[in-house]
């Protein structure tokens, strides 16, 4: 069960709602601008109708794993390990030669379906980050590791464990975000 749950998470994150935003819109944004099928770049690309329909999307996915792993009774580890999952779908699609997006609006569907508790220090570290730099990535890698400071705190680090190391591939994923951010604060 599972290894289903988690191959089901996973495909469930190869959904990647920005390329099908994109072809409604009549837009390969694997060609446009950051060439990332996420949320930002679909909101630069076309607009904000795009963002917001990309945003509720991919964090829905998130929403929707985490679901399923309470429905059908699965223990923490294992639904945290399916959440994992679902941001690893989304940044490395197999149907897209591994190139997604970069897996924020997932985590955010899948930080307030685990722990809207913990999720509340992401958005605390991302806030009081981002008002020092006056930069949201910054801000972000800022949030992750409030997040990750208050999954340690509440002594829940071995069942989070796939959850960060998920994390830590987004943050790969954002590393020319976060170079140009920290060039822009120099």
């Amino acid at each position: 069960m599972i290894g289903l749950y988690w191959l089901l998470s996973y495909l469930i994150g190869n959904i990647l709602t920005a390329y099908f935003v994109g072809k409604i819109y009549g837009v390969n944004l694997q060609e446009e601008r950051s060439k990332n099928l996420g949320a930002r770049n679909a909101g630069s690309v076309i607009g904000k109708t795009a963002f917001i329909l990309t945003l509720l999307g991919d964090s829905l996915k998130g929403v929707l794993v985490v679901g399923l792993g309470r429905m059908w009774q699965l223990d923490e580890w294992v639904l945290i390990g399916g959440a994992a999952w679902v941001i690893i779908g989304h940044l490395f699609p197999i149907w897209l030669k591994w190139n997604g997006g970069k897996g924020v609006a997932t985590f955010i569907g899948v930080g307030l379906a685990l722990s809207p508790s913990l999720f509340l220090w992401m958005i605390i570290g991302t806030a009081l980050i981002s008002a020092f730099t006056r930069s949201l990535t910054l801000g972000m890698v800022g949030g992750f590791a409030f997040y990750i400071a208050a999954i340690i705190q509440a002594g829940k680090l071995e069942p989070y464990g796939l959850l960060i190391m998920a994390i830590v591939c987004m943050l790969i994923k954002h590393m020319s975000n976060i170079q140009e951010s920290l060039k822009r604060g120099k």
